[in-house]
């Protein structure tokens, strides 16, 4: 159904490629100081090839970035509703292929199409448009900025909020220390869909991040990119400890950084140090003390919640090295 990846270019950069290339993501958004999906964005779009169309789910990121009569996209940009940007870039997708057709563009020319949407617009209220749209191989970069709420209508919680993390529907009590599920396995469920390129990233890692971004844009079929994106309203943290948040969430192994390409697993550098020199993982209390949102943990009454966030954290990675061939 869809191509195998043979291999990928061999586009390379520096951080004054990056720095020289023209925003397509440009200042005047209306982001809360400190947020990391801003920071995803701007990044991604550093990736593309060039001419590029952009669809948005509503969230966060869709109200910061256009509220009328103002934009920070500097490219082609489309948005219509919370669950189905999925079927706007499958849409626009078959749409290009049409005008090729007919000759209206040029056979020859790539034109990536991206989609970005938040948790609640990719584990709730999209997954059945990008099941669909990844199930029929649709050409196109998924990109979720995984800020674990939904964060733009008030801190709900979502299928992507970590268990033990305190929201406006999942409030710390007396007896509930916060949410009581545990966050939906997305990535993985992409790996199952034969989606050929899945990967993880997070800001702090921007050289891994816009490669994997890269990567996906090459890709013939879906690609699907998961990144971390800390958000200091909803999280409860001091604005300047964004990229702090995110580098801890790598080094504890919360979120590890990994790729599967045509379903094979493999470990990216930062994440493939950590299995190579086990000492260096850091608890995860070090991770979850930085935010507001599990300060509740830390009590006599929870504590037992971290000390079971920590076993499936390891229990997580041992399974993550196995499916890379580490262990």
């Amino acid at each position: 159904m869809k191509e195998k990846i043979e291999a990928f270019s061999e586009w390379k950069f520096t951080a004054k490629d990056i720095a020289e290339k023209t925003d397509l993501f440009m200042s005047g958004h209306r982001a809360c100081a400190g947020c990391g999906a801003v920071i995803v964005l701007k990044l991604v779009m550093k990736a593309v090839r060039g001419p590029t169309i952009v669809t948005n789910a509503t969230g966060c990121m869709e109200v910061i970035s256009t509220i009328y009569p103002y934009t920070a996209w500097d490219a082609p940009w489309l948005h219509t509703a919370f669950e189905n940007v999925a079927a706007n870039a499958s849409g626009i997708e078959a749409a290009i292929k049409a005008l090729k057709r007919k000759g209206e563009i040029n056979q020859e020319e790539q034109i990536d199409i991206v989609a970005f949407a938040g948790d609640g617009g990719t584990y709730d209220i999209g997954i059945q448009a990008l099941s669909g749209a990844v199930e029929r191989g649709h050409d196109f970069l998924y990109v979720l900025y995984d800020n674990e709420a939904y964060m733009n209508t008030g801190v709900q919680r979502s299928g992507g909020t970590p268990h033990g993390a305190a929201t406006t529907t999942s409030p710390a009590g007396t007896f509930a220390p916060g949410k009581l599920q545990y966050k939906k396995p997305i990535a993985y469920i992409m790996v199952t869909h034969n989606a050929p390129y899945v990967a993880t990233a997070s800001p702090y890692y921007w050289e891994d991040l816009i490669t994997k971004a890269r990567k996906g844009m090459e890709v013939k079929g879906p690609a699907f990119l998961h990144t971390l994106a800390p958000c200091p309203r909803g999280w409860q943290h001091g604005t300047s400890k964004t990229m702090e948040i995110a580098h801890l969430a790598v080094e504890t192994c919360i979120f590890p950084l990994w790729e599967a390409i045509n379903g094979e697993y493999r470990l990216s550098a930062p994440s493939k140090a950590l299995a190579l020199n086990p000492e260096k993982k850091k608890s995860v209390k070090e991770y979850l003390r930085t935010q507001g949102r599990f300060r509740h943990l830390f009590t006599a009454k929870f504590e037992k919640v971290i000390d079971e966030i920590q076993r499936l954290t390891d229990q997580e990675w041992e399974r993550l090295l196995k499916k890379c061939e580490m262990t």
